[in-house]
């Protein structure tokens, strides 16, 4: 992103909601970014933030492995919001006493507050979300006490003076009732920031920084047909036209005319040198006989790059070198690649990288445009670029395809089944989410589904067609209702939906002679069954 760019740091001490505060600030029309929580008050400084915000954390601040700050960072004049482990780190580091109490407090506890510049315009008694046993018992000097719980008398504090703010509960929650008025409070009224972030007229600063990044190179992109991969080649599209080689890689486990699909778009509406590479032949024959899940997954993930990089090579031979690899990396790939899981320290924040299994000689230069954006920010760019609904909106779909939705092993006929039962799954519930639409006016209407499959078992079942009796494969329906995958709840479709879906699977679709409904949620089970 453009350095000038105001933005507020939310710094990651291991929270769970900690990409849920950034979203929720940019939401508000800021820009933000998750950093480390160790950066050094130079560090801090050289990004030139306009605030601060200390994110929450499972850990005690006593703890020996405990996440710090550099208590110069709360000397640079910089406002700060801390959630959490972020109010008692503040506090901690500040003089003041954070001690383990004898009760914890999750969930929804009552708030009762004291007039304050953060609680500014909210009622007196307010429902907050809680999660923590430590709390603050003394407060650092300078603070005063503007809210509390029946079991935190220190629920928020803050020092006007110095522009510190924190709380215990966290406000970035949907159950915070005056969540998003207490950030606004504080990125608004406190901080004096402006409502200048908005993906809509992101396209144009992307292009352009492309172009100058690229110059006169080429680069080379694994197109998948995702959503990420779709926006990124859009974007170079436009911003190097034929300087872009779109590698497709078709290993035929896509869903029934996805293939097709992908090539009419990339060749058609997009200015690139597109690539369709026919590997269906040869991913059969690796994955013959192969039934574990996790030895398909690496059997198609080494094939892919070994008809990747030989396309490279072959397209590398031809004329100016390629120089770029471009990759379809979102905000949340790097957050949980590094960040999230190494405990904040920058180092490894690109880790991920290294799983690409470059061969002898070759290298290339990364480039991903998309790093710092949310997957929905992600749609919203591909759709101001002219992608179709089909790809901007194209669900989550895993890396090995419907290899690991036939469980056990892969042959032709299979995956004939399996594409042709999928897609009336999809054509039938794409038309009832589409008539929810037209009901609520809503795209994200509480009963409509976010994801829906078919899934073909090793199994064959008794059956009668006619006259005659059939021993042919049954098929499982898989319909879950979610926002962000990390929890689902199966679908409460109604029965005619459900006996449209399964007649006419049964009626179109030779070698299937059943269907059944997966109706089990995220946990117990996963969304996908391997």
């Amino acid at each position: 992103m453009n350095n000038s760019q105001k933005k507020v740091l939310v710094f990651d001490f291991g929270a769970q909601y900690g990409q849920l505060i950034a979203r929720r600030i940019r939401d508000l029309g800021v820009y933000s970014e998750i950093v480390p929580c160790d950066l050094t008050a130079d560090e801090v400084k050289q990004m030139s933030p306009s605030a601060l915000v200390f994110s929450g954390g499972p850990a005690s601040v006593y703890a020996d492995d405990a996440p710090s700050i550099d208590p110069a960072v709360l000397e640079l004049g910089i406002p700060i919001l801390g959630f959490c482990y972020g109010h008692q780190i503040i506090a901690h580091t500040l003089g003041g006493k954070v001690g383990h109490t004898d009760k914890g407090e999750y969930g929804p506890a009552s708030l009762h507050v004291k007039p304050s510049v953060l609680f500014e315009g909210t009622p007196d008694t307010q429902t907050v979300w809680m999660s923590h046993r430590d709390a603050v018992v003394e407060v650092p000097a300078g603070f005063r006490v503007v809210a509390s719980t029946d079991v935190c008398e220190i629920a928020a504090m803050e020092n006007v003076e110095k522009k510190i703010f924190t709380t215990q509960f966290h406000p970035e929650v949907k159950h915070t009732e005056c969540g998003n008025q207490i950030l606004g409070t504080f990125l608004f009224k406190v901080c004096g920031l402006e409502k200048t972030w908005s993906i809509d007229n992101l396209a144009e600063t992307l292009i352009e920084d492309i172009r100058k990044k690229v110059g006169d190179s080429r680069v080379i992109l694994g197109l998948s047909g995702g959503v990420d991969s779709s926006v990124v080649a859009a974007l170079l599209s436009k911003a190097i036209g034929k300087q872009l080689i779109c590698v497709f890689v078709n290993h035929g486990l896509l869903r029934k005319n996805e293939p097709e699909e992908v090539e009419d778009v990339f060749s058609r509406q997009f200015n690139v040198d597109f690539i369709h590479v026919h590997a269906e032949k040869r991913y059969l024959d690796l994955l013959k006989g192969v039934s574990d899940p996790e030895q398909k997954r690496k059997i198609i993930g080494t094939q892919f790059w070994k008809e990747f990089f030989a396309v490279a090579k072959e397209k590398s031979a031809d004329g100016t070198p390629i120089k770029f690899l471009a990759q379809g990396t979102i905000y949340p790939d790097i957050i949980e690649s590094g960040a999230r899981k190494t405990g904040g320290k920058a180092s490894t924040i690109k880790s991920h990288h290294n799983l690409i299994p470059f061969p002898d000689g070759v290298s290339f230069d990364l480039i991903e445009p998309l790093d710092h954006f949310f997957k929905d920010e992600v749609r919203s760019l591909g759709t101001s670029l002219g992608l179709p609904n089909s790809i901007v909106y194209r669900q989550p779909f895993p890396g090995p395809g419907l290899a690991i939705r036939i469980i056990g092993d892969i042959d032709e006929e299979k995956l004939r089944i399996l594409k042709d039962a999928d897609a009336i799954v999809r054509e039938e519930l794409n038309d009832y989410n589409d008539r929810l639409f037209e009901e609520t006016g809503d795209i994200h209407s509480e009963h409509s589904c976010w994801q829906y499959f078919a899934v073909l078992p090793d199994i064959k079942s008794v059956g009668v067609m006619g006259d005659e009796r059939t021993y042919e494969r049954p098929v499982i329906v898989r319909a879950v209702e979610s926002s962000d995958a990390m929890t689902a709840d199966w679908a409460k479709l109604p029965h005619d939906v459900l006996a449209r879906i399964s007649s006419r699977i049964v009626a179109e679709v030779p070698g299937l002679n059943r269907v059944c409904y997966d109706i089990t949620s995220k946990p117990p089970a996963t969304i996908e069954w391997e």
